[in-house]
């Protein structure tokens, strides 16, 4: 194949969802109004939660969740070393620590064994860069990696025995589900499962806006003080002030944020949602055919699957059998790029960022699961819209490096 002819993804954007943003932009009503009521309605719905906050980002949900359970300077909340910057980031925006957590080696998904462990030494003063007796912790913001889902209920125990909320990072788990075994019943990622859930939808995710998130909750506090945080701490929103009869004024009720969605984005997210589990089927579909083609492939381990979780299929995360290769993670994937094969690595982990290095002192020996499994790691292409030649292209190319560069 011609070089580049496979990127790492590729949005799925239909006819409807440019006749929707054509009819909002026509409208005369581009920012917060209408088209993000309606999707905040049917996003709610479809994840069978209470309530539904659209933002500009899944970042955006994920400071207003912490900020609206009171987290404050001084405090620690469990956040997986194995994440995106914004999990831990987030926490910094309240002055308080975020105690990184090693992960599971097989899932990549946090380990509560050593959460537990982390809560003991918070208790006891021995976390990098922590000078104080001892460090309260209040919350634990786990990830469903790739989207694959965590055990729920386990997370609920282990948040009731600490006494700990709990802010879930569904960035890559929409649509997603889960079952505690074959006898549970299945529920869906969002349905009540932490105190709030927080979705993204940024242009490689499973449904896009362009930029975009969603938090989601049953409880009507919570809500309530993330819709008022979410812009500008003001008692009325736009759409309140300046739609039929509404009001011009209002009031600074809290210094709070900018992170409302527009009703642009909105536009496309509506009829993404609409088609979001046939989205997810194709992405299945391409993951099974990906694992049957390359399960022969000695020199790689293929991401895992459970009976017992419907998989969004965010990503095709690959890890690499150094011990059987010639060449190296960064080797590889030159190699594929250079194959035309778009691909990425989720992710370098957070303790192993100049940032938590120089300011807390995390090292590699911290969290040994994660420090091990990051130089594997290569995510492969994994989009709705993936052709036959594509795939066949992606285990063509990672077979040849294979061969090429056995041992």
């Amino acid at each position: 194949m011609k070089p580049n002819e496979v990127p790492f993804f590729r949005p799925d954007l239909g006819e409807a969802e440019s006749q929707e943003v054509l009819d909002t932009i026509r409208s005369g009503w581009l920012t917060t109004g209408p088209k993000v009521r309606r999707f905040e309605d049917e996003f709610g719905a479809a994840v069978g939660g209470r309530h539904a906050l659209a933002l500009n980002s899944c970042t955006a949900a994920l400071h207003l969740a912490a900020e609206a359970l009171g987290l404050r300077t001084g405090q620690g909340v469990l956040v997986p070393t194995m994440t995106f910057a914004a999990t831990a980031e987030v926490v910094r925006y309240l002055n308080a620590y975020p105690v990184l957590v090693d992960c599971d080696p097989v899932t990549g998904n946090m380990d509560l064994a050593d959460a537990a462990r982390k809560i003991e030494r918070a208790r006891r003063s021995d976390l990098p860069g922590l000078s104080r007796e001892s460090l309260e912790v209040v919350g634990i913001m786990p990830v469903h990696v790739g989207g694959l889902m965590l055990d729920l209920d386990a997370i609920a125990r282990f948040a009731q025995t600490h006494r700990l909320w709990v802010v879930e990072d569904a960035a890559h788990a929409f649509p997603a589900s889960w079952r505690g075994s074959s006898t549970s019943p299945w529920q869906k990622c969002g349905e009540g499962t932490a105190d709030v859930t927080c979705f993204s939808f940024y242009a490689s995710k499973t449904i896009t806006t362009g930029e975009g998130g969603m938090a989601v909750t049953n409880r009507e506090d919570l809500f309530s003080r993330m819709k008022l945080m979410a812009l500008h701490g003001l008692s009325r929103d736009a759409w309140d002030r300046y739609s039929g009869g509404g009001s011009w004024d209002y009031r600074i009720v809290a210094p709070g944020y900018k992170y409302n969605m527009t009703d642009v984005a909105a536009a496309i997210g509506i009829h993404q949602l609409a088609r979001a589990e046939a989205m997810r089927q194709d992405r299945e579909a391409a993951a099974l055919e990906l694992r049957e083609a390359l399960s022969s492939v000695e020199e790689i381990e293929l991401p895992p699957v459970d009976p017992d979780r419907v998989h969004a299929w965010h990503l095709f995360p690959i890890r690499l059998r150094l011990d059987r290769l010639s060449i190296d993670r960064n080797g590889f994937i030159d190699k594929l790029k250079g194959g035309g094969i778009g691909c990425s690595v989720h992710w370098r982990p957070l303790h192993l960022h100049t940032y938590y290095e120089e300011t807390y002192g995390w090292k590699e020996e911290d969290l040994p699961n994660a420090s091990a499994l990051w130089p594997r790691l290569i995510s492969l292409p994994l989009f709705s819209k993936m052709t036959s030649s594509e795939k066949e292209a992606v285990v063509a190319a990672v077979k040849s490096i294979c061969a090429e560069n056995r041992k």
